[in-house]
């Protein structure tokens, strides 16, 4: 057995976030996946989704729906990161944008990490989200400006990334990944799917387990 990740859990603000969060994680995640349509192919991953990681030849591939401003999502921000490091070269993790309508922030957050990809910085600004979310999570208006600032300290192109944000594409871009992940069954935040599959979380270590036991077969 590979590096556990139950280290990360000892932090006591993540445990009490994921024992709150992860109740009504749970309960979501019970509902049934609607039917595809007649001859519909249901994508996990498609060929513009976004790459962190990139295995090797038989590695297993991992996808998260997620939104950079949901609480669960940034709980489980640090226990992805190792999850990472622990099977670099047996996984391929993919991220997939998946802002969820209670979260003000969760769209604009989404499309300064459009517009980051698009400079090939999108997991700069990925960690960067992240890292802040709690400086901007949880309000009550939209603050493009807070992201712009963002962009400005990566020492991105900022003519560009106004031309993208500005861009309808870049919102078509994210609402993309959305319609996928809802024709999966995807209700909330973070939903992980291992080669295809959902991973059904009711135990904070189930993505650890699930990942182990896909790469170890």
């Amino acid at each position: 057995m590979k590096t556990s990740v139950k280290a990360t859990l000892i932090a006591i603000a993540v445990a009490i976030v994921l024992l709150i969060v992860g109740i009504v994680f749970a309960i979501n995640q019970r509902a049934a996946a609607p039917e595809p349509q007649a001859g519909e192919k249901l994508q996990t991953v498609r060929t513009d989704s976004h790459v962190l990681d990139q295995g090797g030849a038989d590695a297993v591939t991992v996808v998260e729906f997620l939104d950079f401003e949901c609480e669960a999502c940034g709980a489980f921000y640090p226990i992805v990161e190792e999850l990472r490091e622990t099977y670099a070269g047996d996984i391929t993790y993919v991220v997939r944008y998946f802002p969820l309508p209670g979260h003000i922030n969760s769209t604009q957050a989404a499309l300064a990490a459009e517009a980051a990809a698009q400079q090939d910085r999108f997991e700069d600004m990925y960690h960067r989200l992240f890292e802040t979310q709690a400086q901007w999570g949880e309000g009550s208006e939209e603050t493009p400006e807070v992201f712009r600032a963002f962009a400005e300290d990566l020492g991105l192109d900022m003519d560009a990334y106004d031309a993208a944000i500005a861009d309808p594409a870049t919102l078509q871009r994210v609402e993309s990944d959305k319609a996928d992940g809802e024709k999966l069954g995807v209700s909330s935040t973070p939903s992980f799917f291992i080669d295809g599959e959902a991973v059904v979380l009711q135990e904070w270590d189930d993505l650890e387990q699930a990942i182990e036991k896909a790469v170890n077969g």
